[in-house]
């Protein structure tokens, strides 16, 4: 297998600032068509100096602040393990425990993202004293803690490694919250009175924070109506999560040493990297490239993912079929979880039936002179989860495959 580690690894004289390749679509797309065209489809792809681009760049966003990996944006060990050779990149977030062990058997730093109940699982973790030191668990209420000692009671196995998840999202008087629905814990009382809990209890050890701020990384601000408004509550959500980022900081300083801070996400690095509460952030999806980011004003990652689907029928001069394509992200049930038709150029899907499970109908431009056997490429909403559909990914540089990647489902792995 080809050494990814080292070619992710920019040339000596790589420069950002050069214009990349896939800014010209006529260039790009064509050479992914040449390069797979022996190659059944559906076909996936990772573009390799689009993804060393993609890498560096999320470094450069950062401002030095290390940057752990979201595994449930990559779902490719080979990826993974590629980027965490790279400086400025430390440690795993996972997304299940089961996902947790498994890594832990070649990585030693891995922070669950979510809680837990999966009773099987922490019996794993209880039993094996190594995958305890490599693995942190997520927790947000003492319930959680009494449901690991239900598991394995503290004296019956070895001390259990925490992070407390604190809410990152805006509570605004007049639009109510703004965020994701995750831990109930807001402010530095709060997350200060469970921390204590942790630290009295017996079986665990507390050792860090994540605050992921869902409203700032994961919603775009540079499309559509409503941007001007998206803009200003995340300029307001920025100034009051940072005061009460530091607050909860000092407090849990007075109470333990913690190991580590989390914050961020892909679309919010620059204001991560600039929290000076924050000891690390956590990114993923930039790696790859998902068209949710297109929709950013401070970055444009690289389209290093992509997938194609073969015409196989006409049903009317104006539209094309092909085989495939009902790849929805999740989320909510709006256009902007569709995969996208990227080449040719000035494809659509068509309003009542998207892009569906068996087939997917385009319409547009292009799409007249579209022939059976004919390739069209898409790009998904997000990173991690088309991972979930195919079991390897083909690596591309230039036009040439030169080496496949195993997806999670190809090495035979499941989680969520």
């Amino acid at each position: 297998m080809l050494d990814l580690t080292a070619e992710l690894s920019p040339p000596a004289d790589a420069r950002l600032s050069v214009a990349p390749e896939w800014q010209d679509a006529a260039r790009y797309w064509p050479r992914l068509s040449d390069a797979t065209a022996h190659l059944p489809a559906p076909v996936a792809v990772i573009d390799l100096e689009a993804l060393r681009y993609n890498a560096m760049d999320l470094l450069v966003r950062s401002g030095g602040l290390p940057i752990r990996v979201a595994s449930k944006s990559v779902r490719v060990r080979a990826v993974l393990d590629a980027v965490l050779q790279l400086p400025g990149f430390r440690g795993i977030l996972a997304f299940t425990l089961a996902e947790a062990l498994w890594l832990s058997e070649t990585h030693d730093d891995i922070v669950l993202g979510y809680p837990t109940v999966d009773r099987p699982s922490l019996e794993r973790l209880a039993a094996d004293e190594t995958a305890a030191r490599r693995i942190t668990l997520m927790v947000d209420d003492p319930s959680q803690l009494d449901f690991i000692d239900s598991v394995a009671a503290p004296g019956q196995r070895p001390e259990i490694r925490v992070a407390i998840d604190a809410d990152a999202s805006l509570r605004s008087a007049a639009l109510g919250h703004i965020g994701v629905r995750r831990s109930a814990l807001f402010s530095a009382g709060e997350v200060a009175a469970f921390a204590r809990e942790i630290v009295r209890r017996p079986g665990f050890r507390l050792v860090g924070l994540q605050m992921y701020e869902a409203q700032i990384a994961g919603q775009g601000d540079d499309a559509g109506a409503d941007a001007p408004l998206i803009r200003m509550v995340q300029a307001r959500s920025r100034t009051e999560l940072r005061e009460r980022r530091a607050a909860i900081a000092t407090a849990l300083a007075e109470i333990t040493p913690l190991e580590f801070l989390n914050g961020g996400g892909t679309g919010s690095l620059e204001f991560t990297g600039s929290d000076e509460s924050l000891t690390e952030a956590s990114a993923g999806s930039g790696l790859l490239g998902g068209h949710l980011f297109d929709g950013y004003r401070s970055f444009r990652p690289a389209p290093a993912s992509a997938f194609a689907f073969d015409v196989v029928r006409r049903p009317t001069r104006d539209i094309a079929t092909v085989l495939g394509g009902g790849w929805i992200a999740s989320g909510p049930a709006l256009a902007s979880r569709q995969p996208l038709p990227a080449w040719p150029q000035g494809l659509r899907t068509l309003p009542r039936e998207a892009a569906g499970e068996v087939q997917t109908p385009l319409q547009g431009r292009s799409a007249a002179q579209l022939q059976l056997g004919d390739r069209v490429w898409f790009r998904h909403a997000k990173s991690g989860e088309p991972a979930e559909r195919i079991d390897r990914y083909h690596l591309v540089s230039g036009t040439e495959v030169i080496d496949e990647l195993p997806t999670y489902r190809g090495e035979g792995k499941a989680f969520l």
